[in-house]
């Protein structure tokens, strides 16, 4: 989750840019055998693709989930309450749905 930590253009000492050849590598030699999953907000990710030639590539498939809107948000919510035993009065969920 959030792959694109792995990469800091801004830090010449960081291990992440080396990570991330190694994976490559490993990528390429074992595809057969192998799933990496990269996860992470879509913006961000593109960026993070952006700056390492040939990752996008080698990823062979790309799932976009949209974000929840928010009365979905306040159903999850609901349920999760339900199975955690907890009670939310009816008059809470306007205020948790604006919040």
């Amino acid at each position: 989750d959030e792959a694109y930590y792995l990469y800091n253009a801004a830090n010449d000492r960081d291990y992440g840019q080396e990570s991330i050849e190694i994976l490559l590598n490993v990528m390429e030699n074992n595809s057969e055998d192998l799933v990496v999953a990269v996860a992470g907000y879509k913006d961000r990710m593109d960026q993070f693709f952006s700056y390492i030639p040939g990752l996008m590539s080698r990823i062979g498939n790309h799932i976009d989930f949209p974000n929840y809107q928010a009365d979905e948000l306040v159903k999850i919510a609901g349920v999760m309450a339900d199975q955690l035993e907890y009670d939310i009065r009816d008059d809470a969920y306007p205020v948790f749905k604006d919040y």
